[in-house]
This record gives C-alpha cells, sequence and structure tokens, in this order.
C-alpha cells in the first residue's frame, strides 16, 4: 500500500520510559520533516475533534549499540535524513540543550539510543539490517 517505510529503532538496554520518550521525540522529527504523512483530524461520534495522526504504520525495533552505530552510518550513507536521539539528550530540559549536547558528538563518537528513518521500503530494510522487532 505504501512505497515508504517507517522505522524507529531503540537501542536495546533502554529503560521503558525512555523507549517511549525516545519514540515519541524521534517520531515528531519524522512528521515535521515529512508533514504529508499526517492525515486528517479523528472525530467521534459525538462530535468530538482529536488530532491527525500519520497515515502510515511505523514499525518500532531494537538493536544493541553497535548495530545501532551501523545503523546511524547506513543511514547517513544512503543521504537518508532521520531523526536522532543521543545518550547524552537525557540529561537536558529543553530543545536548546539538546541542540548544544547533540552538537558536541559526531556520527564516530555520538551515543546513539533511538533513530527513525522514512524511505523506501528496500531503502529502510536495508538501514535497519540487524535490527530485531521491539518487545
Amino acid at each position: 500500500m505504501f512505497d515508504t517505510k517507517i522505522a524507529v529503532v531503540l537501542r536495546n538496554n533502554l529503560a521503558g520510559w525512555q523507549k517511549l520518550n525516545v519514540t515519541a521525540f524521534l517520531m515528531t522529527g519524522i512528521a515535521g520533516g515529512h508533514p504529508e504523512i499526517i492525515g486528517e483530524p479523528y472525530k467521534d461520534r459525538a462530535g468530538n475533534l482529536y488530532n491527525p495522526l500519520s497515515i502510515q504504520p511505523i514499525i518500532v525495533l531494537s538493536a544493541d549499540e553497535a548495530t545501532m552505530s551501523a545503523i546511524h552510518r547506513r543511514a547517513l550513507d544512503r543521504e537518508v535524513t532521520a531523526s536522532l536521539f543521543i545518550e547524552e539528550m537525557f540529561a537536558t530540559g529543553h530543545d536548546a540543550a539538546n541542540r548544544a549536547v547533540f552538537a558536541e558528538f559526531t556520527p564516530d563518537d555520538a551515543k546513539v539510543v533511538g533513530i527513525a528513518v522514512r524511505a523506501e521500503k528496500k531503502i529502510v530494510d536495508k538501514i535497519t539490517k540487524g535490527a530485531a522487532m521491539q518487545q
């Protein structure tokens, strides 16, 4: 049904709250970078309006630290713009602080805890190779 695929990959040693937090942040990046994935508002039978959601399914995967690094590198090599969350961002409290700590690292030394990509299905499958379904 879709030519593209959305995948979120989380480092496999995160606490439950961290998995949820990182997934939420990463998906805002995907939605911001690809506003066409957002559908129409929802409306219940009583007439209450709700925010629109993604029109496309989202797969959530898990990987170890080395695989996370490889996924990050493959996204860069394929020039797929990703949403990225690094470990040091857990210690910040707002966007400006996140950007500041993020800017201190390169792909070679970033401790990636989450990455989200949207691209053609085959490309996403190649980028996320080695990741498993999130449990």
